[in-house]
Order: structure tokens, then sequence, then C-alpha cells
């Protein structure tokens, strides 16, 4: 308590996924943090469970997704239902080719294991502080100054940045006095883990009017050792306390699961919000993952949201910390982010009205899509059980290049990157780092850019992923920042760079 301590360039509130996420990232690009959370022991059951490929990806980045693979359920089919019929599945994932799978079932505390595990690789620059809570914030023109309560009393801490992951209550966002504007729902739902033996395969499984529960809707996860994660809506009547009685789960588990032993390893009785900060980035403090916005958890839109937060912010942060781009690139964060975040919201709104139709136009309308969902492909695009989360395209925002008619290629500015394999390993191990030019085939390079060169093989499936005769500018997450005219020249990709990092416009 009483060492004169350096000042971190930043400081991260919340040892959740989604701070822990942005340590590691910043910690892999050379920036050192102060990450202080006031608990001390990883959290009971399992909350977000459900990771997706591009989620994954990044995971894979900063060195967890391996053994969150081979620890989690791997699932890619999704069956849906309309009381006992079977309207029809989904493969989320039908090529082969990728290194990541479409989803995986893994608790959200073995995830947080993993990346505590991980922030111990960086001893130099990260420094993991629990039970320290933020009780104050005051910011300032060069950085912000945070007051800390810990066990052996009371301190304060200067930083370059605040980057705030502390949670849908956010004290931080509370002690600036900030606004989370949005929607409550007033549905409530049954979630329990369950611990059984049972044969139900690896998918998705999602009923409206269920033949087993007199509720709107139902949905049944697998999870490792034999958990199984149960939803049950039950209606905005129903009572917390007690719904939360055993005697009422019990009967309700089994009329699902048949007659077979089992045992309630944890339940909760949850309602759901859609609420977002009207700015993400407030000077020099950065709001990250659910104190930034919250969804429903149908989609499994809030912890893969989050994870892409910390992706998006933490290549922006550490250029701009290390004085290699202007202050004013962290701006995109909000813009880029706010999108992304708004784009979960309204699949949530729309996931809520269509399992909970309120009028009887809604309800109408459900009933004829579902029974057309049967054998039309159309109507199947128009059923939301929550839609499952997908990376947020950046296109047409402001770093982006916009390219040209005709250009080579087939991803726009703002995708991210698909992956493929390649020959020494896949092609998201090459990118990540920092920008990076990636060339198919034989396509002419100019010289003298300044930036690295991926080569892709032509004629192969990575080819095929990218375009024949592709020129693009990667970004350090992973996303096309710019795609190129045939006979480019350097300045125009120097140009495109420039933009990437915030830059005003010269040549």
């Amino acid at each position: 308590m009483d060492r004169n301590e350096r000042r971190p360039p930043v400081v991260v509130g919340g040892a959740g996924p989604v701070g822990l996420a942005a340590a590691i990232d910043l910690a892999l690009r050379g920036v050192a943090t102060v990450v202080l959370d006031d608990n001390d022991r990883l959290p009971v059951g399992s909350r977000a469970i459900c990771w997706a490929k591009r989620t994954l990806e990044i995971f894979d980045r900063l060195g967890v997704a391996r053994p969150m693979v081979d620890r989690g359920v791997t699932w890619k089919v999704g069956r849906l239902f309309h009381g006992p019929r079977q309207v029809y599945a989904f493969d989320l994932l039908p090529e082969d080719g990728h290194r990541m799978p479409a989803f995986i079932n893994l608790p959200q505390h073995e995830v947080e294991r993993l990346l505590v595990a991980r922030c111990a690789d960086f001893p130099d620059l990260i420094d993991l502080r629990w039970r320290h809570r933020v009780v104050g914030v005051t910011p300032e023109d060069a950085g912000v100054a945070v007051r800390v309560e810990a066990p052996d009393g009371a301190y304060d801490l200067a930083a370059d940045y605040l980057v705030a992951c502390d949670g849908g209550r956010s004290p931080v966002r509370g002690l600036l006095g900030l606004d989370f504007a949005g929607q409550a729902f007033e549905e409530r739902f049954l979630i329990a883990d369950v611990e059984m033996k049972a044969d139900f395969p690896a998918e998705r499984w999602f009923w409206f009017e269920p033949p087993f529960h007199n509720g709107p809707s139902a949905l049944l996860h697998k999870q490792p050792d034999d958990i199984y994660r149960i939803d049950l809506q039950l209606g905005p009547d129903a009572d917390p306390a007690e719904e939360m009685r055993p005697e009422r789960i019990i009967p309700r588990i089994r009329a699902m699961v048949g007659d077979r032993p089992f045992r309630l390893a944890w339940t909760s009785v949850y309602t759901f919000q859609c609420r977002r900060l009207a700015r993400f980035r407030h000077g020099r403090v950065i709001f990250a993952g659910d104190s930034a916005h919250v969804v429903s958890p149908f989609g499994a839109r809030g912890g893969n949201g989050g994870i892409q937060d910390a992706d998006n912010l933490a290549w922006k942060l550490a250029l701009v910390v290390q004085g290699r781009a202007p202050a004013a690139l962290l701006d995109s964060y909000d813009e880029e982010r706010g999108r992304g975040a708004d784009e979960n919201i309204l699949n949530s709104a729309r996931a809520t009205t269509f399992m909970t139709p309120k009028s009887a136009m809604e309800r109408l309308f459900r009933q004829a899509v579902l029974d057309l969902a049967a054998d039309h492909t159309f109507a199947r695009r128009l059923v939301n059980s929550g839609r499952l989360s997908l990376p947020c395209s950046l296109a047409g925002l402001s770093l982006q290049t916009p390219a040209e008619p005709g250009a080579p290629g087939l991803l726009a500015p703002g995708t991210p990157c698909p992956d493929a394999p390649l020959d020494d390993g896949f092609v998201l191990d090459r990118l990540g780092r920092g920008f990076i030019l990636l060339a198919v085939g034989d396509t002419v390079v100019p010289a003298e850019t300044g930036l690295p060169l991926l080569r892709l093989p032509a004629g192969g499936l990575a080819a095929r992923r990218y375009g024949a005769g592709a020129l693009y500018l990667i970004r350090p997450d992973q996303h096309v920042a710019a795609r190129f005219p045939a006979g480019v020249d350097a300045t125009a990709i120097r140009r495109a760079h420039r933009r990437a990092l915030g830059e005003p416009a010269h040549d």
C-alpha cells in the first residue's frame, strides 16, 4: 500500500470476461494495465454459456480458445419446435475449413478461470487486484484519477485511461452519473443448470408453446459434465420467490426431461433489459461490455458482444497510448461498437415481440410464420427465437476506405476476415498483430507501403473466400480496412492506412 508505484497507462475496472480479455489484448500489444475487481472469487452458476465463432477467433488470438474448445460442448445445429412438432432445423457452419466451430457451450466461470490463468503469463504487464473496489472517478485533461478501496485501506490511482468493464450495474457509470437509457421487459424466465445423464444431442432446441410447459417458450442447451441449461418462460405475473422454490422447479424440469434422476446445480428467475449508454467514450473513461449496453440472453449477444467490444478497443487504445495514433481514433470505438450494440438491441427487442406477442395481430403473424416455416424457406427468416450472435459489419463507417467499383475481391471494407486453412496453419494465425496487406495469388503489390505483406496461394480455399486478384488492408482486429483496385499505387495504400488510424486525410 505504501509503495511508490508507476502510473499505469490503463486501469481496467472489472475482472469479468470483457475486462480480462481487454487486459490480455493490451498486454499482447505491450501496454500495461491494473485490473481492479471488487470480488475475490469466480461467479456462481454458468451465466453466459454460448460462445460464437467470431468470439472464439478473438479468444484464439488471446491464447485461450484451444482449452475452451477442448473443454466445451461444440455444436452447430439448432432445432425449432412449435408444440411437439419440429418446424425446421438449421446448420450454422455447413462448410468445412474453419479452425473454430460455430459455437461452443462453456460456463462463464470456466472461461474466466482460463482468462485469469492467461493473465499470469504477463506478470510485468497485468496487475490483477482482487477485492479492490472503485469508489471514485475523476476525469482529468491528461488522464483519470481513480479512488480505490482495498482490504488494507483506500488509495488513489492515476492512469491515462480507465476502461470500465464492471457490468450491467456499473459503479463507474453511476459515479459519473450517466444515463443508461432503454427498455425493461416484463417477462420472467426460470433459468436452471440441471445435472443429469441424458442422450440429448449437442444442439440448440427451442420450443414455442412447448407441450411440457404451460408457458410461451422453452430452451435446452447441453454443457460439459452432464449439465444442461434449461430456460422456461414464466410470464410477467410470476412471483420470483415462489418460482425459486424447489417444489415449483422440480416438477417443471421433470415434465421436460422425463422420469430420470437429475440434480439442480443452479437456478435463477430473471427479467431482462435492453439499454445502452448514448456514448461509450467519455473522455479518458471508456465503457465496454454490459457497462455500456445490455440485451436479452436470447441469441447469445451479451457475452459475445462484450468480447467484440474489447477486440475493437484494445488495438486502438494501444496505438493511442503508445503515441502511434491520435486520440481521435478512440471515437471510432464508440461509432463502431455503437452500431454493434444497436444491432443487438434491435434483435433482442424483435425476439421478445415474436416470443411474447402482445396483440391479436402479433399472435396471428407468429402463428402464420410458424405454420409456413415448416415447408417454406422464406418464412424461416421471419422466425425469431433470439437470432444467434454474428459479427457486426463496419461497412461505411469512418475508418474504412470505400472500395472502388470493380476492385477485385469478395470482402467489403468493414467485414471481419474469414478463416481458412493454409499449409502452415490458418489465415487468422497470420492476422491480428498490426496492420497488414493481404494479397491473393500473384496480385501486384506496390513497394514502399511500409506495411508487412501476407500472400495467400491462388486456387485454395483461402483464395476462394477472399477472391482472386484481391489486395486488402487488414486492421489489427482482423477486419478489412480497404480493398484496392488493380494497379493501386503506394500513395493510395498509405492514405487508407492513415484513415484507418483516425488521422486527417492528406497525401
